[in-house]
């Protein structure tokens, strides 16, 4: 039985194999990547060479951010493939631990998540990843040039968002704590669709102890809290640094009564105000006490479908 259990799992890897290989083409300048891990070889990822990212980046010119381990660029490959790439300046462990982390990073499969396509290990270690055709949701909240975000987009983001972490911590294992949740972090590609860009990898230090799969250190803890904050930039349109005075306001005792004064002017009256003090409901709930959350992703999730007229059920998340 066992061997007959061994065939058939070759058998579907290899019928899955063959079939993703019909809806990606492949580059002449780039090959497969050889990690093997507990099911096999993970043939998702490109490896890029160092000249492809350099070629791709106009010579490394093409930044559209900077970050404290390095820029990220636009990128256009030879074989006409836009992307982003991610640069890796300070990511200190050897290039085996690299490969584990980039393999991890290369199963995330969810729609509000940026996808991995591929990576670079030398002379720089570079990440590619799927290109966000409206780039990110900070962009759209302070660029006065920017198209104003719905109503219904932004409560759309809020949910794709929260549904990108319940994905991480209840449906990934071991559950991948380490996110990153702000508006620069936030993408939206061509149809608006919220996704998520800073996953898992960058929590690896120079004492290297755990993979991005199981990371979970300080800021980790705060993940609930900056979707707390996230929510409020989408309401308020505002984008202040650790979002510290919108968090005072919602937890004061008299925010009630400013609400229409602090609701973006973008919106002028296009939002629901049922669906404005349900909004505040979750974001009070997540920024109530920093670093010990008393509600889980998941129930933020389930509350926001059900109030936004996705789900109609009752929960017990009450201001």
């Amino acid at each position: 039985m066992k061997v007959v259990a061994e065939e058939l799992k070759k058998k579907i890897l290899l019928e899955f194999w063959n079939m993703h290989r019909r809806f990606r083409s492949w580059s002449s300048c780039s090959h497969h990547i050889d990690i093997v891990n507990e099911t096999g070889p993970l043939p998702f990822l490109r490896r890029f060479s160092y000249d492809d990212i350099k070629k791709a980046t106009g010579g490394f010119s093409r930044i559209i951010a900077r970050y404290s381990h390095g820029a990220v660029y636009k990128a256009q490959f030879q074989d006409g493939l836009v992307a982003i790439v991610k640069e890796l300046r300070e990511f200190l462990p050897g290039k085996e631990v690299f490969h584990s982390e980039v393999q991890v990073l290369g199963c995330l499969h969810h729609r509000h998540l940026v996808a991995l396509l591929g990576f670079s290990t030398g002379p720089g270690r570079f990440l590619v990843f799927e290109y966000s055709e409206n780039g990110s949701l900070k962009d759209h909240l302070n660029d006065p040039l920017k198209t104003p975000l719905t109503w219904r987009t932004r409560l759309q983001i809020a949910i794709g968002v929260a549904a990108a972490l319940e994905y991480l911590q209840f449906f990934c294992e071991p559950p991948i704590h380490h996110v990153s949740v702000n508006s620069s972090n936030v993408l939206l590609d061509e149809n608006f669709v919220a996704k998520i860009s800073d996953v898992g990898l960058l929590c690896s230090t120079e004492s290297h102890v755990s993979s991005a799969r199981g990371c979970i250190d300080r800021e980790s803890t705060d993940v609930i809290f900056q979707l707390g904050v996230l929510i409020l930039e989408l309401i308020t349109g505002q984008s202040e640094k650790e979002g510290t005075d919108l968090v005072l306001w919602v937890q004061g005792t008299g925010f009630t009564h400013s609400v229409h004064k602090m609701v973006d002017p973008d919106l002028g009256s296009g939002y629901d105000s049922r669906e404005l003090r349900r909004l505040l409901t979750v974001a009070r709930f997540c920024t109530k006490t920093r670093g010990k959350p008393t509600c889980s992703v998941k129930q933020i999730l389930r509350f926001l479908k059900a109030k936004m007229g996705k789900v109609h059920q009752s929960h017990h998340l009450t201001v």
